[in-house]
């Protein structure tokens, strides 16, 4: 048996049994080689929207496609045997209608071969999530700070600091679970609200910037070592500078280069070598 066909990816049922058993570790992924690295480790990988921002350097996560998001869906399921994969809606693919949002995350499930997607958006889009799910396609929600509501928000700016707004995002992710997302990403919200909503839903938290005691967290892989420049959010913790490692290969490489000792005969084809 190859070592290929001995592997088995995670499942959504899968995450959805770590409820209370066991924390869920994801993080973000876009390329194939940041997603063969990620994969032995963590449970799920999101291909995330945030790779406008940190793929394409656009200011927020508003521009990016459908096919673009599938393309990065496919590089990183292509390069992946372990982790559950899940892939996020763009803006504009989903919130004008449940018959909408199926096209294009049917389409996106089909051509990149990731598990689920993810949707941001309150209780306003839980017939959305689930019509999605009694069509086969499982769901994975995100209220709380929603970066495609930027414009709404006014910013990107902690969500549920007061006791009416908290009962809002309460609301929102219990209109998902009962519609029946797997999970809910807690994002950008007063610990003490993640925490209730981890004591209380049925279905795993995943946090970021919302309190430990979620089910799970995620974070962009690229704030974590050190690649998103001299500022990362303030709920990320850099645990690398992979940044200062790949500025010292490159200007090795360049030193080199233009001193003449790279490359030498034993890089190139065609050289007879002395046995």
């Amino acid at each position: 048996m190859s070592v290929h066909s001995s592997l088995k990816r995670r499942t959504v049922p899968e995450l959805m049994a770590f409820k209370g058993q066991q924390k869920i570790v994801a993080l973000t992924a876009y390329t194939a080689p940041f997603a063969r690295l990620l994969d032995t480790v963590v449970d799920m990988i999101l291909v995330g929207d945030s790779t406008a921002m940190v793929g394409y350097a656009m200011d927020d996560t508003l521009s990016i496609t459908t096919e673009q998001m599938t393309a990065h869906g496919r590089a990183v399921v292509r390069s992946t045997q372990q982790a559950c994969v899940v892939i996020d809606m763009p803006f504009g693919s989903f919130q004008e209608s449940p018959e909408q949002a199926f096209r294009n995350a049917a389409a996106m499930l089909a051509h990149s071969g990731a598990a689920a997607v993810k949707l941001e958006g309150g209780a306003a889009l839980a017939q959305t999530t689930r019509f999605l799910v009694e069509r086969g396609i499982p769901v994975l929600a995100h209220v709380g700070l929603m970066p495609q509501y930027v414009n709404t928000m006014g910013g990107f700016r902690a969500q549920g600091m007061n006791d009416e707004a908290a009962a809002l995002i309460e609301r929102d992710a219990l209109a998902h679970q009962e519609a029946g997302a797997f999970a809910v990403v807690l994002e950008g919200v007063a610990e003490p609200l993640g925490r209730r909503l981890t004591e209380s839903l049925e279905i795993p938290t995943i946090g970021i910037g919302a309190s430990p005691a979620c089910d799970g967290q995620i974070l962009v892989t690229e704030d974590i070592l050190g690649l998103s420049g001299p500022r990362i959010p303030r709920f990320a913790q850099q645990f690398a500078d992979v940044g200062a490692v790949i500025e010292q290969a490159v200007q090795q490489y360049a030193d080199e280069v233009r001193a003449g000792s790279f490359p030498t005969l034993e890089h190139c084809f065609g050289v007879k070598r002395d046995d």
